[in-house]
């Protein structure tokens, strides 16, 4: 540039002129360094020179230039949700009787709890995959039925104790007739005299019960699939426990089964109806969060996908696809999205929540839940509005220099777009139109 400054330098005694070709030629060097000197100045002045104190993901200025850059595209789309605790689904109630109590909805009950009341006599939750199927106590050699109630119930046990090697229980001694779930009377004998001896129950539901009651601190038996007087026993301390009649059976309506700790939900009955099947829902302890997806447009709900759940409050929580429904159905109400008319039919999609603590206080409400629908990988990039319409068709880029290359668009994603072409390149500065 000095050598320049030197070459047009007008002063008296100097370097005589240059020929007017080369004058014209100079001049024009000189104006061209000029508008890159802007040019800089402009980019400096956007923070792409270097300046830093501008916002990186502001958008570009009209008439600035900006780089070709490689990017991994992701193009994310939301989806309204319901966070809850998912869908409740009823209790296998199986007691027979009066509903004489049930707890408020969104109780947690776990292990031992008692989860509602029939005939004033508790409904226990207990923890397992098999359902309870019969009554479980000391049988009889001679009829197969149940061990006979109240003190019948001690030589039954008495005998049975002798019989496996295992310690007489005590404290067998009981008045009062059980509740609705209770033994039934003693069997007697073909021979008329007495009552049979107790024989033991076996089963893999024994084994179940059996490491319940052991988990809720009952001991003195073996946990196994054999049930023994050992465990009559132990049942009779709980049952003492409960506040019902010390039988040391168990009867199929005195306890429910679950994987793990409920929510209660909402009754199916009222207090003082007969129970039923639907008397008690429930659901799990975890919030979760449920879209009901479109049907036609529901490739991205693949179970383990992982998604973002934005919270009412503005807070995003990560998510992950657990369960996809397999039956569609049509919503209530409204016209479909394809404008025919027609509810678009939806499969419900259940998103699981694995931080609960990042969900707060906030038990249920409307979400968003935002998924990746298409990504592109390495690829060079634009923001969108440096794109510009081609008079022959298409979209094309301005260089720096004033020319324009013809490009092709790929996806679009958060402000910018895939391009690509035989004079696009990695560096390549574009201006953006004004």
């Amino acid at each position: 540039m000095a050598d320049t400054v030197t070459q047009i330098d007008d002063g008296p005694g100097t370097v005589p002129e240059p020929p007017r070709g080369r004058r014209v030629r100079r001049t024009a060097l000189i104006a061209c360094a000029v508008v890159v000197v802007a040019a800089v100045a402009v980019v400096g002045a956007l923070g792409l020179g270097g300046g830093g104190d501008e916002d990186p993901g502001a958008p570009p200025r009209a008439g600035s230039l900006v780089p070709v850059t490689r990017a991994t595209l992701t193009e994310r789309t939301q989806v309204d949700g319901r966070l809850g605790y998912g869908t409740e689904i009823p209790l296998p109630v199986k007691a027979t009787g009066t509903v004489t109590w049930l707890p408020e909805t969104g109780t947690l009950a776990k292990r031992g709890d008692t989860l509602l009341r029939v005939d004033d006599r508790p409904v226990v939750l207990l923890y397992g995959s098999l359902p309870m199927y019969r009554d479980l106590g000391l049988t009889t050699a001679a009829s197969g039925g149940r061990a006979p109630s109240g003190g019948d119930t001690a030589e039954g046990a008495a005998e049975g104790a002798a019989a496996s090697g295992e310690r007489q229980p005590g404290g067998t001694g009981k008045t009062g007739a059980a509740g609705p779930s209770s033994s039934l009377p003693p069997s007697p004998s073909p021979t008329g005299a007495g009552t049979a001896a107790a024989t033991e129950l076996t089963g893999m539901d024994v084994l179940q019960f059996e490491t319940n009651l052991a988990a809720l601190g009952y001991t003195g038996f073996t946990v196994d699939e054999t049930f023994t007087a050992g465990t009559a026993a132990a049942v009779e301390r709980w049952q003492k426990a409960l506040g019902v009649p010390q039988t040391g059976t168990v009867g199929v309506g005195d306890v429910i089964y679950s994987a793990g700790k409920v929510r209660i939900g909402r009754p199916g009955v009222r207090l003082g109806g007969a129970v039923s099947e639907n008397a008690l829902t429930y659901t799990g302890t975890a919030r979760k969060v449920v879209v009901q997806a479109s049907a036609a447009d529901a490739s991205w709900a693949v179970r383990g996908t992982a998604v973002r759940v934005r919270l009412p409050d503005g807070r995003s929580v990560e998510g992950e696809v657990a369960s996809v429904g397999r039956q569609a159905s049509a919503p209530e109400g409204g016209s479909g999205e394809d404008g025919s008319g027609e509810a678009a039919a939806t499969v419900p999609v259940t998103v699981t929540i694995e931080d609960q603590k990042s969900v707060g206080r906030l038990e249920s409400g409307p979400v968003t839940v935002e998924y990746v629908g298409r990504e592109a990988e390495d690829v060079l990039t634009v923001p969108v509005a440096a794109l510009v319409a081609l008079a022959e068709g298409g979209h094309g880029l301005e260089t720096a220099d004033g020319d324009f290359v013809a490009v092709r668009t790929g996806l679009f994603a958060d402000g910018r777009v895939e391009v690509s072409g035989p004079a696009v390149r990695a560096g390549l500065k574009v201006r953006i139109p004004e």
